[in-house]
């Protein structure tokens, strides 16, 4: 088995706009609502990158330099799992940054364990609720098949779970997975794919009523009991910090007990568990 999941941060990439075509920024309108753009979720001069861009002090990468990018992947190691782990505008941060936190984490005699790689829809910034640049490893297309795939969230999963591409990256994966992860309201695009009917599943606290009427054939759990969920080859969370339980489950899971308190111990968890003001 696999397992491939890596964010890369470019700090700065010298590119070509759509703003270059539209100089004009009054000439595109920035009010359409999610309905309206959902249609149009990625397209490099939808209203909704336009505005994003502006807001975060953005330029957009040319189809060339798309093509450059698609020759030059992230390189991986044919003998370790893949973990992938998927990422979209908004998408928490720690959603992101506690699974990579846990799984490149090397061993106590220095190896590495997994590839881990980030994957998003295109080649194209990606920003954080909090503020986060971000750019992807891999997309949809070119993405290799997985060994582990997380699904994190956002405050409003409305663009991703009407976005047909996501939903079906999702199933044609999971078809590959030994794992298959959710943390928070990631738990929508696990509903809206199918994959999980029938099966438990957890998601952000005060978020399961929602889930449950959306998506009648999981067996949503109590989430304000209910931290971390697993069931069979599907692992769930309430997301945020929370994400580190479903990382380090299943972290002991792919190597061993031995190896999870290591990390644990390099991440300092013990400070965190036994910290009072």
């Amino acid at each position: 088995m696999k397992i491939t999941t890596i964010l890369t941060i470019l700090p700065a990439l010298l590119l070509l706009s759509c703003q270059s075509e539209k100089t004009d920024d009054s000439a595109v309108p920035l009010s359409k609502n999610l309905e309206e753009l959902a249609s149009d979720s990625v397209a490099s001069c939808s209203p909704r990158i336009l505005k994003r861009n502006t807001d975060h002090g953005l330029i957009l990468l040319t189809e060339g330099q798309k093509g450059e990018l698609s020759k030059k992947l992230k390189k991986l190691d044919p003998n370790l799992p893949i973990i992938g782990l998927l990422m979209y505008d908004n998408v928490l941060t720690t959603e992101l940054t506690a699974p990579m936190d846990v799984f490149t984490k090397l061993t106590e005699d220095g190896k590495a364990l997994f590839n881990v790689i980030t994957i998003a829809e295109n080649y194209d910034f990606i920003v954080s609720e909090e503020g986060l640049k971000m750019f992807p490893d891999y997309t949809l297309e070119n993405s290799p098949q997985l060994d582990i795939l997380i699904v994190p969230s956002a405050y409003d999963m409305s663009l991703q779970v009407k976005n047909q591409n996501l939903v079906n990256f999702i199933k044609s994966q999971n078809s590959n997975t030994d794992y298959t992860v959710s943390n928070c309201a990631g738990a929508t695009l696990i509903g809206e794919s199918g994959i999980a009917d029938g099966k438990k599943i957890v998601t952000w606290i005060g978020g399961g009523e929602d889930l449950q009427k959306n998506y009648p054939n999981l067996k949503v759990q109590d989430d304000e009991s209910v931290s971390y969920m697993e069931d069979g080859k599907f692992l769930s969370s309430n997301g945020n910090l929370a994400s580190y339980i479903s990382s380090l489950e299943l972290l002991e899971k792919l190597s061993s007990i031995e190896h999870r308190k290591f990390v644990e111990s390099y991440l300092y968890l013990d400070r965190l568990q036994d910290w009072k003001k």
